[in-house]
């Protein structure tokens, strides 16, 4: 494979899904002047929102809360469809010259850092699917992962007994293939979370029947369709601006009040929820398929907007069956319980496989960094990785309240380096800090691959919070002078014409 010369950047941004754009607008705001680069390994910008392509593929939290601060979501739709949320991700590029800066098919290998010349030397594969690929080296003085935290090229699906013995078509959501036909179908969806429960109305628009095969129930709420305060008079009256920050205010509160009253009072929310479910679906037996054994926000809370679920349910054009798989056959699938529920597609909405940064394999001066042996600091930096930040968003609310919080944290970061003339920041991991898994959470995708990822620590500032609002006080107030932070130049004076020193 051919090989080009480096270039070197003042910041490079790897991934333009909802977080890479919202890192390189932070970036290009706080220093204009500066030089920066968002790789991408696929085509297209988006992300998530660009990768998911199945029947009715939307948001799993209000998108007042999942818009950007600085840039309102005027549509009142509570929970959008996951086009409108690729619109406004592109459109928030080209409004802020970053989609400019925007290089597709760049696909991060390697990152190796060097503390001779204070800067990360990327490797990187350039090219699209069909053509040859070229590896080429981009130099960067700061790097932030904005890759999520799954893989892109796969979902997990597990093995399932007889499935080559299924004449019908099996189908993972995120590989949903776009000539699948199930008008007048019998459609089986497997799983019971975000996913299952946004594909099982959307397919009922034109299947014979769709029925959501669970193991173990999830904890399912309503939201009305469009956010009221968007719609109400003072709403209406309020500036576009004003208005937003209002709603999306009013929403973070309502969110963190519910989900600490879950946590302290789980019997009582867990009453609510059931009596709720039973209002929507009266002759559903909800204590069977809707009656969790865990308690609510062990997992996470699944939402359905306008009730699209129970609406299907109640006209008997979907149903849900909670049951274990014995095996597929030629028709569809057996059940432990005896029952066999026809079949002509079935869809594995079994959940995801988790992958750390992408993937890229990371170096210090050469020396693989061994994840699981490095903390994470503020939820924005790994210990004894210098120079690099990521974002990962909350587990209990919407993930750009995070990726917001911790990009203006960096930005202070930069900002405070520039000014203390220092080039390189580390985090250095304290001996007496005790560890955590980096998610606290029973889901079984996280729960499968949590030990391969960076852990937490059991106080600050290396405990992550699962509170916006303490967040929000404790990131934008954090002082620099830390003594789990260490600030220094590089032996090599840095090029002069790209520096996060100028």
């Amino acid at each position: 494979m051919a090989r080009r010369t480096a270039e070197r950047l003042d910041l490079v941004v790897v991934g333009a899904g909802l977080s890479g754009i919202g890192a390189a607008h932070h970036f290009s705001t706080a220093f204009p002047d500066r030089s920066y680069a968002v790789l991408e390994g696929r085509g297209a910008m988006g992300g998530t929102w660009d990768l998911f392509r199945y029947p009715g593929v939307r948001s799993d939290s209000d998108m007042v809360t999942l818009g950007y601060s600085f840039r309102p979501w005027t549509d009142p739709t509570t929970m959008a469809g996951g086009d409108a949320i690729r619109d406004y991700i592109r459109d928030t590029a080209r409004e802020g010259g970053i989609d400019g800066h925007v290089r597709y098919h760049h696909r991060v290998l390697a990152a190796d850092w060097s503390s001779e010349d204070g800067e990360w030397r990327l490797t990187v594969e350039r090219g699209a699917p069909d053509e040859e690929p070229v590896t080429e080296e981009i130099r960067a003085s700061f790097l932030m992962g904005c890759t999520g935290y799954y893989r892109y090229d796969q979902g997990y699906t597990p093995e399932l007994p007889g499935q080559d013995d299924f004449r019908g078509q099996l189908v993972h959501p995120q590989h949903w293939p776009e000539d699948l036909d199930y008008t007048g179908k019998r459609v089986v969806v497997i799983g019971s979370g975000a996913t299952a429960i946004t594909l099982v109305p959307a397919l009922t628009d034109r299947a014979e029947h769709v029925t959501m095969l669970q193991r173990t129930p999830t904890y399912i709420t309503s939201l009305p369709a469009e956010d009221p305060f968007f719609t109400s008079r003072l709403g209406r009256a309020l500036p576009e601006g004003l208005r937003y920050r209002v709603a999306r205010t009013k929403n973070v509160v309502l969110q963190s009040f519910f989900y600490q009253l879950a946590r302290r009072r789980p019997d009582t929310v867990r009453a609510m929820l059931r009596k709720a479910t039973m209002r929507q679906v009266p002759d559903v037996d909800v204590d069977t398929h809707f009656n969790p054994p865990y308690n609510p926000w062990d997992q996470r809370l699944c939402v359905v907007p306008g009730g699209d679920l129970f609406r299907a349910l109640r006209k008997e054009k979907a149903s849900v069956v909670t049951d274990r798989i014995a095996r597929l056959d030629a028709t569809g699938i057996l059940l432990e319980s005896g029952e066999h529920l026809e079949a002509d597609i079935v869809v594995t909405a079994t959940g995801l496989n988790l992958l750390a940064f992408g993937g890229i394999d990371v170096r210090v001066d050469g020396k693989p960094v061994d994840l699981p042996q490095t903390m994470v600091y503020r939820g924005a930096m790994l210990s004894g990785v210098p120079n690099f930040a990521f974002v990962v968003g909350y587990t209990n609310a919407s993930w750009t309240l995070k990726a917001d919080l911790v990009c203006g944290y960096v930005m202070r970061l930069l900002g405070h380096m520039q000014r203390a003339g220092q080039a390189v920041v580390t985090p250095t991991r304290e001996p007496d800090v005790e560890e955590a898994p980096f998610l606290d959470f029973a889901s079984g995708y996280v729960q499968r691959s949590v030990a391969d990822f960076p852990r937490q620590g059991s106080r600050e500032p290396w405990k992550l919070r699962q509170n916006y609002f303490y967040d929000a006080w404790k990131l934008g107030r954090a002082s620099f002078e830390d003594s789990a932070l260490s600030f220094s130049n590089p032996s090599h004076e840095p090029d002069p014409e790209s520096s996060l020193t100028r």
